[in-house]
């Protein structure tokens, strides 16, 4: 949920909140006024359902509007037969800086102190004041918003592309982390940036950084906060691939293309059995592989797999 702790990245993600907002709802916070740029993008190139948050001035931090709307947007591309694949990216020069700390769900509230009080909780970049924050149930905006948009990613039935372009941070990284395969530009950067502001990892962050880098890089990158440029988190396999920034868009969607062409529910029981693989003894994994090939022996694209091999001939995958 965290935002990055950059001075410029912290002014653009705080632009002016409209309170009390709901997913879908217009305008909202965060939102964009009527007749502005929506908050969310999406295009379709054949098989292949294209998302890009589209909050570029404030590097597409995220909003509880923009949120609803991305969640709603995966509804959708799961729900689509013609969509085989899924792509999100960012527009501009962010991927997402993570949550933009003046939506009304997290923007802190502040009750004035008594004449000589000392002064907390006061801004960055703010006058001091005799003021202090008051508590706020943080809780309620995953409950709501961040744990059904994991979820939903982790459960899409296709497979799902993230391409990071900049900086990923907090929440927003943890979105593209929650993808089945990342791609980032090689200027693009991750920062668990969470315990810069007081809090801990959330949306997925703790579930997929062990797995992913184990419990050491995973303990350094979320206590220090440090930023962790694209190739290093390509060495140390929090992403798949780290390309040039001018070849991320076509190498993300020929990646996505190319997953969109294949047996579509094959590649989403691989992803399934892997997750569950994690926490199983070894015959208990074997025994979750035999069960789900059993599925995929009388499934349409085993038998056209196996006969477009036999015959020579590309294979014309239909199964979701």
């Amino acid at each position: 949920m965290s935002t990055a702790h950059d001075p410029e990245a912290n002014r653009s993600a705080n632009p002016g909140m409209h309170p009390g907002a709901d997913p879908g709802s217009s305008p909202g916070a965060g939102d964009a006024p009527s007749g502005a740029d929506p908050v969310l993008l999406v295009s379709q190139e054949g098989a292949v359902r294209v998302l890009t948050l589209n909050r570029p001035q404030a590097l597409n931090a995220f909003t509880t509007p923009m949120l609803g709307q991305l969640r709603h947007a995966l509804d959708d591309a799961a729900a689509d037969t013609t969509v085989r694949a899924v792509l999100v990216t960012g527009a501009g020069r962010a991927f997402c800086a993570g949550q933009d700390l003046n939506d009304p769900y997290i923007k802190p509230e502040f009750e004035e102190l008594p004449p000589g009080s000392s002064s907390t909780g006061t801004l960055a970049g703010q006058p001091e004041t005799h003021r202090r924050a008051k508590p706020k149930d943080i809780g309620h905006l995953l409950d709501h918003y961040y744990i059904p948009l994991a979820l939903r990613l982790r459960s899409m039935p296709v497979p799902t592309v993230c391409a990071v372009n900049g900086v990923a941070a907090g929440a927003g990284a943890n979105i593209a982390l929650g993808c089945d395969i990342v791609i980032a530009g090689r200027s693009a950067s991750f920062i668990q940036a969470f315990s810069r502001i007081g809090l801990v990892p959330d949306c997925g962050g703790t579930w997929l950084l062990t797995r992913l880098v184990g419990r050491a890089r995973a303990l350094q990158l979320t206590l220090l906060g440090d930023k962790l440029p694209a190739e290093q988190a390509q060495q140390w396999g929090l992403i798949a691939r780290c390309v040039a920034d001018e070849e991320l868009p076509a190498a993300a969607m020929a990646l996505a293309q190319q997953l969109a062409g294949m047996p579509t529910r094959a590649l989403v029981q691989t992803r399934a059995a892997l997750d569950e693989a994690m926490d199983l003894e070894l015959e208990d994994a074997l025994r979750l592989e035999a069960r789900l090939q059993s599925q995929m022996g009388f499934a349409h694209d085993y038998l056209e797999g196996t006969a477009a091999f036999l015959d020579k001939r590309k294979p014309n995958f239909k199964d979701r």
